[in-house]
């Protein structure tokens, strides 16, 4: 059954049986998004995944098909997540260590390898100097792949806007980089697409 049947299931009273059928469908994508922002620990990111279920329950009622059902879904993670930041005052925390591998050569000298653990820690720090809504959408982008279209709807921004605050992100980490005397020159990872405008920044 498609995501938009198992809505109407769900408006039409079947609430247990079409929500099951959607938990199964993307609790493993919600789960493994959140991980991916809470330095991969799976605890918080279970009860993340289960909080995100419970609150898209009570809401389904009043869902509309205004977005895609994972779209939709993964706006209330991400909103569990901010919520939960805001409670121990400080903002998600998310693993860099794919962004590293990417930064760094796969045939990396001694000397680069030693640099290793302090390119971890600068690019962390890079990341967590960004304001939340730049920090959000980088996330979504370079870790999940997420289509602009999709993250627009999430934060609720447009297209030119949105491309705006990930150049903008994207800029910041490589200067807070090259700042920081190594890393020398931009990181080709730091290329960013074209503005379309410059709005939602």
């Amino acid at each position: 059954m498609t995501d938009q049947e198992l809505v109407r299931l769900f408006h039409e009273g079947e609430t247990r049986g079409a929500f099951t059928v959607l938990v199964e469908r993307y609790q493993k994508r919600i789960y493994f998004a959140a991980r991916k922002m809470v330095l991969g620990d799976h605890d918080e990111a279970d009860e993340i995944a289960q909080e995100t279920f419970v609150k898209a329950y009570d809401a389904l009622k009043n869902f509309r098909g205004e977005a895609q059902i994972y779209t939709w879904l993964y706006r209330i993670m991400m909103n569990a997540i901010i919520q939960r930041s805001r409670k121990k005052k400080s903002r998600p925390m998310i693993d860099v260590t794919d962004f590293t591998d990417i930064l760094e050569s796969p045939e990396t000298n001694p000397q680069e390898q030693m640099q290793r653990s302090e390119t971890t820690r600068l690019i962390e720090e890079a990341i967590e100097t960004l304001p939340p809504k730049q920090q959000r959408v980088f996330i979504m982008r370079f870790y999940e792949e997420l289509p602009y279209e999709e993250i627009a709807a999430i934060v609720g921004t447009s297209v030119g806007g949105l491309k705006a605050n990930y150049f903008h992100a994207v800029k910041k980490i490589g200067d807070y980089l090259k700042a920081s005397g190594k890393i020398m020159g931009e990181p080709d990872s730091f290329q960013a697409e074209p503005l379309a405008q410059t709005d939602g920044i």
